[in-house]
């Protein structure tokens, strides 16, 4: 009996999108790169009335820091080259050279994996090593250009980002990280 109604709220949860047990991410990893991170803001993305994925924006226990990690739980499932192309339209929505934007998607799409609903891709930024990136706490690669990691997290971080309602749940009260280099 104990294990149908475990079943039964699984399947529950599932069908009303939330979280279950098996969905839970330890942030430990993240924690222990950013010297105890704490959550900045957290959002959920919607693209044309459907739930796309949550996202969370961590910051070092010191807010000037310029390290950071961006946490995101997808909703749905996606093949790793889909969310590379993703990113490249981003970055060229946000005026990166489609020429350097396609570059870097390419690496991208060498370093995602194809997620599964509920899944995690984790990406940090290390000022001395570049973006760091992480599937369900596990390090998948990097990337140590600095310019690539501006125009990486501008795409929910910059003002002129094409999802201005993440954006805002994710900074909450507090200014983007010294990357960004938004006055605050």
């Amino acid at each position: 009996m104990k294990r149908l109604i475990t079943v039964l709220t699984s399947i529950l949860c599932i069908a009303l999108g939330m979280n279950t047990p098996a969905y839970s991410q330890d942030a430990s990893f993240i924690h222990a790169l950013l010297n105890q991170a704490k959550l900045q803001g957290a959002g959920k993305f919607t693209y044309w009335g459907f739930d796309v994925y949550d996202a969370k924006l961590y910051r070092s226990n010191n807010v000037s820091a310029p390290e950071f990690a961006l946490d995101i739980r997808y909703l749905r499932s996606f093949s790793g080259p889909a969310i590379a192309k993703r990113v490249t339209q981003e970055m060229e929505g946000l005026g990166v050279p489609a020429q350097q934007a396609d570059l870097w998607g390419k690496q991208l799409a060498t370093i995602f994996p194809n997620v599964e609903r509920g899944q995690s891709l984790t990406a940090i930024y290390l000022p001395k090593q570049g973006t760091v990136f992480f599937h369900e706490g596990k390090q998948l690669g990097e990337i140590p250009d600095t310019q690539f990691a501006k125009a990486f997290f501008s795409i929910w971080l910059d003002p002129n980002t094409s999802a201005p309602k993440l954006r805002n749940q994710l900074l909450g009260q507090s200014c983007p990280p010294p990357l960004i280099n938004e006055a605050c």
